[in-house]
């Protein structure tokens, strides 16, 4: 089943509303968590991530997924944080094949040095961005949607 040409041409031109915001919003944190606390988007948010579940850790495979890397590009991700003593890796009590990265005492300090940071900035670009007519629907779908709740 096609689309007619009107209805293609507003999903391609939404995707690229959203791909413009979003790479704005990501270069404008990366620049600040950088700069603030030595940290890049991709580390914060796994820092992030594990931080909101319930014993601050998850399997490898599950971060991978939830952050939408591949196997290699997480490893090397928590391989860097936990160079930096902010990550720690162990292997699953009932599962050998298992491997858990969990946030270190460290990770957590410095994620909730670098939240408000996060925070601002993410505000600060929504902001602006609804400002603009053309993205403004993009910015109340994103302030509408449900936090993701804690595991």
């Amino acid at each position: 089943m096609s689309l007619p040409d009107d209805e293609v041409e507003g999903q391609v031109h939404g995707w690229r509303l959203l791909a413009v915001l979003h790479a704005r919003i990501e270069s404008r944190l990366e620049r600040a968590l950088q700069q603030g606390h030595d940290l890049s988007v991709s580390e914060y948010g796994v820092l992030e991530l594990l931080d909101r579940q319930d014993a601050h850790h998850l399997r490898m495979t599950q971060l991978g997924t939830a952050m939408a890397m591949s196997q290699s590009a997480t490893t090397r991700l928590v391989t860097r944080l936990e160079d930096r003593g902010l990550l720690a890796r162990y292997l699953c009590p009932t599962d050998r094949r298992g491997i858990y990265s969990e946030v270190t005492e460290a990770g957590s300090a410095l994620l909730e040095r670098a939240r408000p940071t996060h925070n601002e900035v993410l505000h600060a670009e929504l902001a602006e961005a609804a400002a603009n007519p053309e993205m403004a629907h993009l910015v109340a779908a994103i302030g509408a949607s449900e936090p993701a709740p804690a595991r």
